[in-house]
């Protein structure tokens, strides 16, 4: 399976943060934001990822990640030239997807909870057996600037609205998504949406009037951040920061990720630890090859 991240968009709602860099090149605590999504692809024992953004931030995620072979992956890098739409990530992309099911997740979400990992299996699974599409589901107290999702009274999905006026439920679709295949021709088929752009929504409503869109709701123990304020900059560093404090572990450490798959050596890992042992990050990689945790990130 090949996974996509977007990190794409002008981060104008940022300014003056992101008049020089790109909103995903931010700090959340102690790493990069695009961190956060790349960890989800890794989570899911995804290896090939592209990486689509604008021409300006194109070579600013090249210098930061190279070709990510010190996280065990294959990054390759393609350019959104302009904001066009979610949809047009799987046109962008249909010569790296080739024939394999993909998943998308945006730059600028965070995602965290016991039990995801298993989830994201799932979902990789659906998408690799033809069973179709999977997108989670978050309660929000906002659902009017969100792609809204209505349920039937047995909790099945059965009508998505983007940024609906009156909504008929208070679960979004989050900023991560499987698929199979068909993807790419639908996305391809696509008519723009009154603000010009190929909506994800209009591809997840294809996929739900067909019957092959699992909704997996990401309910109590599971926290979904979208960054895209200074509140909520502010807001996701403050909760990483916390849970790594309590939890005595690391969210969205690619490195740790990387060596748990083994997708890279304990030589890999102490190279990293060279260059960053003056800092608490550097630490908590040390303390992971010493056997430190016992239990594994599920």
């Amino acid at each position: 399976m090949k996974g996509i991240i977007l990190a794409g968009g002008s981060g104008t709602r940022l300014y003056p943060l992101t008049m020089v860099t790109s909103k995903q090149l931010l700090p959340i605590y102690d790493k990069p934001m695009i961190y956060y999504p790349m960890s989800v692809l890794m989570n899911a024992g995804i290896r090939d990822i592209l990486i689509i953004s604008t021409p300006a931030d194109t070579p600013r995620f090249q210098d930061l990640l190279g070709d990510g072979h010190q996280f065990g992956v294959n990054l390759q890098y393609a350019i959104q030239p302009s904001p066009d739409g979610l949809a047009q990530a799987f046109i962008i992309g249909e010569e790296f997807i080739g024939d394999e099911p993909v998943a998308m997740v945006l730059g600028d979400n965070i995602f965290a909870g016991h039990g995801l990992k298993k989830r994201l299996k799932a979902a990789v699974e659906n998408a690799e057996t033809g069973k179709g599409a999977t997108v989670f589901g978050y309660y929000v107290d906002d659902p009017e600037r969100f792609g809204i999702v209505e349920f039937d009274k047995d909790g099945k999905a059965i009508s998505i609205e983007e940024k609906p006026e009156h909504p008929k439920s208070n679960y979004c679709v989050t900023g991560l998504y499987f698929y199979d295949n068909r993807v790419v021709e639908y996305a391809k088929n696509l008519k723009p949406s009154a603000r010009g752009e190929l909506e994800i929504t209009d591809l997840n409503r294809i996929y739900l009037e067909d019957n092959s869109l699992n909704v997996e709701l990401l309910g109590q123990g599971f926290t979904w951040l979208d960054t895209g304020t200074h509140e909520s900059l502010v807001d996701a560093t403050n909760f990483i920061k916390t849970v790594e404090q309590h939890q005595h572990r690391k969210i969205a450490c690619l490195e740790e990720i990387a060596y748990l798959n083994g997708w890279i050596s304990k030589e890999e890992v102490l190279k990293v630890y060279e260059v960053l042992k003056k800092n608490q990050y550097g630490q908590y990689l040390k303390d992971v090859l010493d056997g430190k945790y016992q239990e594994h990130l599920y």
